[in-house]
C-alpha cells in the first residue's frame, strides 16, 4: 500500500492533489487541521493535512473476510542522512491507528470523488449513517451509468438520491383545517416571532381572521413582544396562565377561523413543562401542534429536543434562522429519523417576509450545493 502525506490550503486542494497523484481509487485514512508557517510563533497560516492511500493490488472483496494487519518489519538504519525520519516513524503509527479502527469499526472506504462528497456531507452536520447510506446509494446509481462518472454527475446524482429518501415526507403549509394551532419549542428559537409571521401570511394570503393567546407567562418580555404584534395586525389577544385560562380564551374566541398559540420555552429537558404542554392539547381534538426548531443548534441537541416533544401528537416541525448557519444537513437527519414533515422554514427576523415553503428539491440544493467541487 502506497501511503502518503498531503498540506493544503483547503480540503478540495487537497483532495484534487490527491486525485492528480494516486488516482481516483485513493482512500483517505485521516485528515486534520494544521497550523504552518509564521514568525516566532506568529502569523500562522491554517492548512490542511491529509493522510492518503493507494493499494495497487487490492484483494478482491469477500463478504465474510477476517482482516489481519501483519506487522511490517522496518530496517531502519543508523546513517543521519536516512529518510526514515523520527517524523515519518510517528506518521507509519498514526496510520496504522486510523487503520486497526477502521477496521474495527467499519469505518468507510470511498474513492477520492465520494469520500468529498460523504465529507461534505459531514461537514454539513448530516449523521454519519444517513451520510453514508447517501453515498452508497449515488455509487450505486452511477454503477449502472454507461458514461464515465464526472464531479458534476456526483453532485446530481447525490441531490436526487436525498430527494428520493424525502419523497414519502411531507412539505408544506399549516394545517388549514385545524381551529387551533399551536407552536412549542425551547426558549430562544423564534416561536413568537413566527406566530406573527403566520398570522400575516393567513390574513393578507387567505383573508382569515386570526386571534392570539399565550400562555408564555413566564417572560413578561414574551407577553409584551406579542401585545406588540397583535396590535400592529389588530387581532385579540388572550393570555392563559392556566389549562381553565385557556378553555376559557377558546370559547372567547370562537368567532374567529384560525387561533394561534403562543407557548412558553423553558428548559425542554423538564418533563413537568412537556406535562403542562401536553395539558392543553388534550383539551380539544381540532389542535394541531407545530414544533419549532433553529437550525443554529447542535444536531444532538435537535434529536435531544425533538425526543422530549415527541410526547406531544406534533403535526409537522418549523425550522428557523436559516438565514444564520451554512450547515443544514440536521434538517434532513431529523425530519428521515423521524419521519415529520416541515411546514416551512424561516430565514430572517422581517415580518410578514422571511418566511419559505420547503421542498425535497430546497434540501438537497441547500445541502448539497456545488461548493464542495472545485
Amino acid at each position: 500500500m502506497k501511503i502518503k502525506k498531503y498540506i493544503a490550503e483547503t480540503m478540495p486542494e487537497a483532495m484534487n492533489d490527491i486525485r492528480k497523484d494516486l488516482g481516483p481509487n485513493a482512500v483517505i485514512l485521516n485528515s486534520k487541521e494544521i497550523w504552518k508557517g509564521g514568525i516566532l510563533g506568529f502569523f500562522k497560516k491554517k492548512k490542511i493535512e491529509v493522510i492518503a492511500a493507494l493499494d495497487p493490488n487490492p484483494l478482491p472483496a469477500k463478504k465474510e473476510r477476517q482482516v489481519e494487519l501483519e506487522r511490517p518489519e522496518m530496517k531502519i538504519s543508523n546513517d543521519k542522512s536516512s529518510d526514515m525520519s523520527h517524523e515519518v516513524l510517528q506518521e507509519l503509527k498514526n496510520v496504522k491507528k486510523i487503520l486497526d479502527m477502521q477496521v474495527g469499526q467499519g469505518s468507510v472506504d470511498y474513492p477520492v470523488d465520494y469520500q468529498l462528497i460523504y465529507s461534505h456531507l459531514i461537514e454539513q452536520e448530516v449523521e454519519p449513517s444517513l451520510a453514508k447510506e447517501i453515498v452508497d446509494k449515488v455509487i450505486e446509481k452511477e454503477s449502472q451509468h454507461t458514461t464515465p462518472n464526472s464531479k458534476d454527475k456526483i453532485v446530481t446524482d447525490t441531490k436526487e438520491v436525498i430527494i428520493e429518501l424525502l419523497e414519502d415526507i411531507p412539505f408544506g403549509s399549516l394545517n388549514s383545517t385545524a381551529k387551533i394551532i399551536q407552536f412549542v419549542g425551547p426558549t430562544g428559537v423564534g416561536k413568537t416571532t413566527t406566530i406573527a409571521k403566520v398570522a400575516s401570511n393567513l390574513m393578507l394570503k387567505e383573508h382569515k381572521k386570526i386571534a392570539f393567546i399565550t400562555s408564555d407567562t413566564y417572560r413578561i418580555a414574551a407577553i409584551e413582544q406579542l401585545k406588540t404584534y397583535a396590535r400592529i395586525l389588530n387581532v385579540p389577544l388572550e393570555v392563559a396562565y392556566t389549562v381553565e385560562d385557556f378553555k376559557e380564551a377558546v370559547n372567547k374566541l370562537q368567532d374567529y377561523d384560525v387561533i394561534l398559540v403562543d407557548t412558553a420555552g423553558r428548559n425542554f429537558r423538564e418533563s413537568k413543562y412537556i406535562q403542562e404542554l401536553k395539558s392543553y392539547i388534550d383539551i380539544r381534538q381540532d389542535i394541531a401542534t407545530y414544533l419549532v426548531l433553529s437550525l443554529t443548534s447542535k444536531p444532538k441537541d435537535l434529536d435531544d429536543i425533538f425526543n422530549q416533544f415527541h410526547q406531544i401528537p406534533l403535526s409537522e416541525v418549523i425550522f428557523t434562522k436559516m438565514d444564520e448557519t451554512t450547515q443544514f444537513g440536521s434538517m434532513l437527519s431529523i425530519v428521515l429519523k423521524k419521519q415529520i414533515g416541515i411546514a416551512f422554514v424561516t430565514n430572517g427576523q422581517d415580518v410578514p417576509n422571511d418566511i419559505l415553503n420547503i421542498s425535497p428539491q430546497a434540501i438537497a440544493d441547500s445541502i448539497v450545493g456545488d461548493s464542495y467541487v472545485k
